[in-house]
């Protein structure tokens, strides 16, 4: 039999019962919605909770704050737009290596768009929620894959570039399609879906830039 652990207070928590569960993802989805489309600042619990279709008080039992169902939002985001880079596997054929690090951002911004804004605003903000995971896991996954970069191109697998300045042209590049989703569409049409362009282009684009010339 399942032990039910203790709060800090010795009391048993219950645990939550499925009602319970769509609740918080009903809000926490409605969150995402109105947090992505209007920033921190312009989303409101009152347009949170209408989204979620409960009362503002119903609401409230589950969260307390508009902070906190932005922080439950960010919590474990970056462990997702981390895991192309920890993908990349040192022991595989860099410029493939690479490539596949820029579509697997790609599908991301593709498949992810509102989770790619709420991350953008973060930042936008000063990262006031997420900053010490910015400084610490953020920071050492990418300069342990910065080093792997260097290796590679020490080894005259890569055209000499800057590792970090590498990484941020990949961010840049791919998590555009989502956060600017709006100005692609308005340039490109409505009906016209920009990825199968986006993930040739980029392609190409990493592909010249990356390649060792002979002889060099």
């Amino acid at each position: 039999m399942t032990k039910i652990p203790a709060n800090p207070k010795g009391a048993a928590v219950k645990p939550r019962t499925r009602i319970q569960r769509a609740k918080r993802e009903a809000i926490l989805e409605a969150g995402l919605d109105v947090f992505s489309a209007e920033g921190f600042r312009g989303a409101t619990l009152d347009r949170i909770a209408k989204a979620a279709g409960l009362s503002k008080p119903n609401l409230l039992y589950y969260y307390p704050s508009k902070d906190a169902i932005h922080e439950a939002l960010l919590r474990g985001l970056l462990d997702t737009w981390l895991a192309p880079l920890g993908a990349m596997d040192p022991e595989g054929e860099p410029l493939a290596e690479i490539l596949s690090y820029v579509q697997g951002k790609l599908a991301l911004s593709r498949d992810y768009p509102r989770e790619s804004r709420l991350f953008a605003n973060e930042i936008l903000r000063g990262a006031p929620n997420m900053k010490p995971m910015l400084q610490t896991d953020l920071r050492h996954m990418v300069d342990e894959h910065a080093e792997i970069i260097r290796g590679w191109i020490a080894d005259g697998k890569l055209a000499p570039v800057d590792p970090l300045h590498l990484i941020f042209s990949i961010w840049a590049l791919t998590q555009h399609y989502a956060d600017f989703e709006v100005q692609v569409r308005a340039v490109m049409g409505e009906d016209h879906d920009p990825f199968p362009g986006a993930a040739a282009h980029l392609d190409t684009l990493f592909r010249r830039l990356l390649a060792p010339q002979p002889g060099a």
